[in-house]
């Protein structure tokens, strides 16, 4: 589990690290300077971290030798690329051609992320003495050592900024980095361990990141994955072609950003797994171009609001035995609107929606929308698995988590493995029997989803948890509720009294 509460500390360095570029540009702009920077002292804190313990080991001299940090995925810097020769200059009115230097440096090196990393540091429009303010700042911030690594700090802090500037810039919020439980429960329902996997919304590349954790945790091999993504936002698809270089995961991202609508940059693919976490209730996304469309197999999305429209997609682009989990709004799951309906009901009857789990709210920082997990299975007869056709679990999960800060839920690891077990029981994947647990999960008959006009909100199918027996007996406890009660009576009416009269002396009797 990542320590919250360390990195909302580091979260609110990176955004007062921001801020000291507030007066000099606008925010877009200082939105590039400084996630390009904090990218530089990421590579910087990973190569340190190897550089250092390369010198105090038995051969000093590996420190400089280039394949030493390549064969760990771990960026080669050369010697003007260091973030010592960096925070050195930072009180030097060439601080900014320093840092150009430093990224063309890099790009040089690995050619992984050729033409991604910004390179304007030495523009006039730059105020000079506040950017070094911005370095001291961030040289005191760790973001790239082990730790950090661990808890993605790096994709933590742009979604912070992603919130911040999207209040301050006016725009929709919706290209924020995704949950890291949100994105853990994912991967560990759909279990991606071979394969093309595909995100049409991209971001900064968070549920690959995942991905290949868990690949490397149940001890597969990350190549056995092939990685495919989209990203409309040209900042956030560098970010994301950034964020994968550095860890290592090879990637086609297209040759440019793009958005998935209108410039569908992987036409004619066919994907073993989608994850994603799509803007959500998007509005303006192209549909007046769209009409005639081929993925609108189910129906035409509405124009005010593009959440069916990812669905489709995402569907459109699974192999036959395909799987995708995916994040919506919970509108989604009960919209009324005639297209929506319409498209719900002929994926429902189609026999596509394996899977709707309920999240718990204030899961993103970045938004109050209450939303699901869908899981779409192209194939419920597959031969590994339990055959479920005509059926969809349901797992309501709004009850588990805990509040890792004042306003932002998590999950544990223990609720991550109670709902992924649940799933692999009902898929019949693991050593586990399914069983209805009211209250938390059904596996409902299409039968009972039609009686229920194809809404697909969780807790009307799994009803009330059970109540656990306390002893009492019955008659018993009745007299003592009774006696409560009345007591509670007798200080409403002494309250109602005292009120009252306080009006009364004031001039206003009731």
């Amino acid at each position: 589990m990542a320590k919250k509460t360390a990195e909302l500390k580091i979260e609110d360095a990176l955004w007062q690290a921001a801020d000291q570029l507030r007066g000099s540009m606008d925010a877009s702009q200082y939105r590039n300077v400084v996630l390009g920077l904090i990218f530089l002292k990421y590579v910087s804190d990973s190569f340190n971290e190897k550089y250092e313990s390369l010198i105090n080991s038995d051969y000093p001299e590996d420190a400089e030798d280039r394949d030493m940090y390549t064969a760990e995925n771990i960026f080669w810097l050369p010697k003007e690329a260091r973030w010592d020769v960096i925070a050195s200059a930072a009180k030097t009115p060439e601080i900014g051609e320093t840092i150009d230097k430093a990224m063309e440096a890099i790009e040089r090196e690995n050619v992984q992320i050729k033409g991604v990393l910004p390179k304007n540091y030495a523009s006039p429009d730059l105020d000079k003495v506040r950017l070094g303010g911005v370095i001291d700042l961030i040289s005191n911030i760790k973001v790239g050592d082990e730790e950090s690594r661990k808890n993605d700090v790096l994709g933590r802090g742009y979604e912070y900024f992603l919130s911040n500037f999207a209040a301050q810039e006016g725009k929709n919020g919706g290209e924020f980095y995704t949950p890291r439980s949100i994105v853990r429960t994912l991967v560990e329902m759909l279990e991606p361990y071979k394969g093309r996997i595909y995100d049409p919304a991209a971001g900064s590349g968070g549920m690959f990141v995942q991905s290949e954790e868990f690949v490397r945790e149940h001890q597969g091999v990350i190549s056995d994955l092939s990685v495919y993504g989209q990203e409309a936002n040209p900042t956030t698809w560098k970010l994301a072609k950034m964020n994968l270089a550095i860890r290592g995961i090879d990637n086609d991202f297209g040759p440019h950003q793009g958005d998935t609508f209108t410039n569908d940059l992987h036409k004619g693919r066919r994907f073993d797994y989608i994850l994603a976490n799509p803007p959500f209730n998007l509005k303006e996304w192209g549909a007046d171009k769209l009409q005639e469309d081929s993925r609108w197999v189910y129906g035409v999305p509405p124009e005010g609001n593009a959440n069916y429209a990812w669905i489709e997609h995402m569907i459109s682009k699974l192999a036959p035995d395909g799987k995708a989990g995916f994040v919506l709004a919970n509108g989604a799951l009960s919209t009324s609107t005639k297209e929506e309906y319409a498209i719900r009901k002929a994926i429902l009857e189609d026999d596509k929606v394996d899977a709707i789990v309920a999240l718990p709210g204030q899961m993103f920082y970045s938004t109050g929308i209450p939303v699901s997990l869908w899981f779409i299975d192209m194939n419920k007869a597959s031969s590994d698995e339990r055959k479920r056709n005509g059926e969809t679990l349901f797992i309501d999960a709004r009850e588990l988590g805990f509040m890792a800060d004042r306003t932002h839920k998590e999950f544990t690891r223990e609720d991550i493995t109670k709902i992924a077990d649940t799933y692999h029981a009902y898929r019949g994947t693991n050593n586990q029997v399914y069983e209805d647990v009211a209250g938390f999960s059904k596996a409902a008959t299409i039968e009972e989803i039609r009686e229920n006009d194809y809404v697909l909100t969780p807790g009307r199918y799994v009803g009330l948890a059970e109540q656990a027996d306390d002893g009492e007996p019955y008659e018993e406890k009745m007299a003592r509720l009774t006696s409560e009660l009345s007591d509670q009576f007798k200080k409403s009416a002494e309250l109602e009294e005292q009120i009252r009269g306080a009006l009364k002396e004031i001039g206003y009797e009731i």
